[in-house]
């Protein structure tokens, strides 16, 4: 497996060297910003789009169970990514990929020192198993997390560290695991965030003052106020 894309006369090599290229005629601050965002920048900006989720929902009005299960949902988004990574440690050691770079002359390697396997993209299964995960959880917010997967991919090739199906393999995976387990990780999560909720001193995890007021297993205004009439006409 080791020989996989070894020639440069199939499709996805020739995909590399075009999308690489790009980073020959770039100039110089085009390739430095391109190369932070597709090493730290977008998991950077991954994390913050899952933190303004969260910070969304445990605002919105909601019942306890609601509150539960949309939060645990977000805490599955870090939690996918981290399960798809360790599907791929093996694949990686089956595969035994070689970088890009090592097997074709001519690539404008934007990061050195990369040593390791390149089948499967640890980024690419990282942000769209994320970016799904939060789709799941919230369709506006995911839909923005699955654009910066897909940016991200791309940067992983403009950078000559990845091939196009290292990516495409990536994507699958995060996708695959995101999806696949987001029942079980729900069941299984919805119960423990419902419990913090339940805490006097963890429920703001879960949901706010506001959402705690405006839930529908809040008290109804006016309720006390009913009942208080009615003992009146007990009494008379």
């Amino acid at each position: 497996m080791a020989g996989l894309a070894a020639s440069g006369s199939n499709p996805d090599v020739d995909l590399l060297y075009d999308i690489n290229g790009l980073a020959k005629d770039a100039p110089h601050w085009l390739d430095r910003t391109v190369e932070f965002v597709g090493e730290y920048g977008l998991l950077l900006a991954m994390v913050l789009l899952v933190i303004w989720c969260w910070w969304t929902v445990r605002r919105r009005p909601a019942s306890a169970e609601e509150a539960a299960s949309s939060v645990a949902a977000l805490v599955w988004v870090p939690l996918a990514a981290g399960l798809a990574v360790l599907v791929n440690v093996p694949i990686r050691g089956f595969v035994e990929r070689p970088r890009p770079f090592l097997d074709h002359q001519g690539l404008e390697v934007l990061v050195s020192g990369k040593t390791d396997y390149s089948f499967v993209s640890d980024h690419a299964t990282i942000t769209m198993a994320m970016g799904v995960a939060l789709f799941v959880a919230n369709r506006r917010f995911g839909l923005v997390g699955i654009g910066l997967g897909l940016l991200g991919g791309f940067c992983r090739v403009y950078m000559g560290v990845h091939y196009p199906t290292d990516v495409v393999g990536g994507f699958a995976l995060g996708t695959a695991v995101a999806l696949l387990l987001s029942p079980v990780a729900s069941m299984l999560l919805t119960p423990v965030l419902k419990a913090v909720d339940g805490s006097g001193w963890a429920g703001w995890v879960v949901r706010g003052r506001s959402a705690r007021v405006g839930g529908a297993d809040a008290v109804v205004p006016g309720a006390r106020v009913e009942a208080s009439v009615e003992e009146r006409d007990l009494a008379a």
